[in-house]
């Protein structure tokens, strides 16, 4: 007799809104282009060459694309601040700042889970777990300080009003050298957490099955009508 099979009904929940995959995939190409060209501001002998002085205008668009998209990410996190107050549940800042103890419980479940890893598997969350959370609450700071000090570098080379606006960081840092160290630092800080974040989106897809890949294309997620769930 053949052996029954047994079925876990799942549901389908619509988690991430338009707007946030928007922000989402724009936030990850800033990031992306931030790091490689201004890495290459920092170094430029990486992709030095020895032609003639007219042809070396490269270095120009490097240093357009890197004042563009910082402009970009910029209003990007503004338009992401607003979100976190107007959107549905899962993109709200209450998600992302530890308040409660059902959040700290499930803060130190995703610790034992996803690093000490004492548990193979931790309590089931739809949206993101609190480890997430309190990860990119960290993430929207060092942004702050990134713009703080990027701007901050940019004044001394611009006269437009929004840049100067920053002047004021130079002398708090203790000069432009000091600014321009503190602003490379923070670009390292992104290439761990990107490196980390993409483990961990595949390390959750995998082990849970809900789907997390790809709800941030599409915005749904799949849950057991037996987990136990964040509300």
């Amino acid at each position: 007799m053949a052996a029954e099979i047994q079925t876990i009904p799942y549901r389908r929940v619509y988690v991430w809104e338009l707007p946030v995959r928007i922000y989402h995939w724009l936030n990850a190409l800033s990031i992306v282009v931030l790091i490689i060209t201004g890495y290459l501001i920092g170094n430029p002998q990486a992709i030095f060459n020895a032609n003639e002085a007219y042809q070396q205008y490269w270095f120009g668009w490097v240093r357009f694309l890197h004042f563009t998209f910082s402009y970009i990410i910029l209003f990007n996190f503004v338009f992401r601040i607003y979100w976190g107050f107007v959107g549905n549940r899962y993109a709200r800042w209450d998600r992302f700042v530890p308040h409660r103890w059902s959040q700290l419980r499930d803060l130190w479940e995703t610790i034992k889970t996803d690093i000490i890893q004492t548990k193979v598997h931790g309590r089931s969350i739809i949206g993101h777990n609190m480890l997430a959370g309190v990860s990119y609450f960290v993430l929207f700071h060092i942004f702050l300080l990134q713009t703080i000090t990027g701007f901050a570098l940019y004044s001394s080379m611009s006269n437009s009003f929004f840049p100067r606006l920053f002047a004021w960081a130079v002398p708090l840092f203790g000069g432009d050298a000091w600014v321009r160290q503190w602003h490379h630092l923070f670009m390292w800080f992104f290439v761990v957490f990107t490196i980390v974040h993409v483990y961990l989106v595949f390390y959750h897809d995998y082990f849970e099955g809900k789907g997390t890949t790809s709800s941030i294309i599409g915005g749904w997620k799949f849950e057991r009508d037996d987990d136990i769930k964040n509300r």
